[in-house]
């Protein structure tokens, strides 16, 4: 595909979105697209996911954005943009007022790049969602981005996934969470927050009123951790998604956590896959399950909990009419109907009201 091919692409009066994942187009064939977008008066899409992009592409994009009005998501996935490229962008975005969408995946941004965001943050009215998985920014750039969302108003989805983060970070990221009063989303997977990071986050919880989402895979919380989140289920009237993927919580726990899920009113995901939970974590959740009557859905894929441990979940949820969950992964699906009655799927077997192997 020519670069003169790909400009002529966006004079096409009725074309929203273009897609060039893959296309090889590189910096210099950017620039023609970059000037086509300062005209271009339709057009709300850009997907140029590995294409090779390094600061000088970043640069033309970001002068494109100083002058479009009407692009709305740019995914810059798995290119080489780097800290410079960032600075560009962010340079850029502290004037535009229509970017809602901005995907930084995977482009070698490390604190600096990190820095020039949050200053964006501050100033941007528009941008709702930003992600920069699988990037380098770790505890310094985490309390960037942190003093930027505590003068932000707008972002609403943050992914910080396999950053390189750790406890100083998440102290960070919860400061933050006292003040912001529009992040909905947030995704630590993959950092290294550990028991104490973990800790300042749930505090955080016990106050914040506005993250419904947040995802704390692979950062081996351990007991102590999901403990202090099961402290802010207490209190947190908010969440409603919590994903403790192979966090090494254990029985220990995972009753921390259930022992607060008997009263919380709002959960309704929780996941816990791959947690070396046992029978007894199972009994905890048996008992939270008798009384709570929100959580819909509960994954205990791989872990411990054996045919005891299915028989403790499988009596409580006939035990609470009241119960909403729908699912209860760990081969095992449940559905309530509209009465209430219990359909239980255990290793294909199915049989209303009752529980067979």
């Amino acid at each position: 595909m020519t670069n003169q091919t790909i400009a002529n692409f966006l004079t096409l009066p009725i074309l929203t979105t273009l897609d060039l994942t893959g296309k090889d187009i590189r910096d210099v064939e950017t620039r023609r697209l970059a000037a086509a977008l300062h005209h271009n008066t339709v057009f709300t899409k850009l997907d140029l996911t590995s294409n090779h992009l390094r600061e000088l592409g970043a640069q033309y994009l970001a002068d494109a954005l100083q002058h479009n009005t009407t692009l709305t998501t740019l995914n810059l996935w798995a290119n080489q943009i780097g800290d410079a490229g960032t600075q560009c962008l962010a340079d850029a975005l502290q004037h535009n007022t229509t970017l809602i969408i901005l995907n930084l995946r995977s482009n070698y941004i490390q604190e600096a790049g990190a820095r020039c965001l949050a200053n964006t943050l501050q100033h941007n009215t528009t941008l709702a969602s930003l992600n920069l998985q699988y990037n380098k920014i770790g505890d310094a750039g985490a309390l960037f981005l942190a003093d930027g969302l505590q003068h932000n108003a707008t972002l609403t989805t943050l992914d910080l996934a396999s950053n390189d983060i750790g406890e100083v970070g998440a102290q960070s990221l919860s400061n933050a969470l006292d003040h912001n009063t529009s992040l909905i989303t947030l995704n630590l997977e993959r950092n290294r927050i550990g028991d104490v990071g973990a800790q300042s986050l749930s505090n955080a919880l016990q106050y914040n009123t506005t993250l419904t989402t947040l995802d704390l895979t692979s950062n081996n919380i351990g007991k102590v951790g999901a403990e202090s989140f099961g402290n802010a289920l207490q209190r947190n009237t908010i969440l409603t998604s919590l994903n403790l993927q192979y966090d090494g919580i254990g029985d220990a726990g995972t009753q921390g956590l259930a022992d607060e899920l008997q009263h919380n009113k709002t959960l309704t995901t929780l996941i816990l896959t791959s947690n070396d939970i046992g029978e007894d974590g199972a009994q905890s959740l048996s008992n939270a399950l008798q009384h709570n009557t929100t959580l819909s859905k509960l994954c205990l894929t791989n872990n411990k909990i054996g045919d005891v441990g299915v028989q403790y979940l499988a009596d409580a949820l006939q035990h609470n009419t009241s119960a909403k969950i729908k699912l209860l992964d760990l081969k095992l699906i449940l559905y309530c109907d509209e009465n209430g009655c219990l359909t239980f799927l255990v290793f294909g077997k199915v049989d209303d009201g009752g529980f067979k192997n």
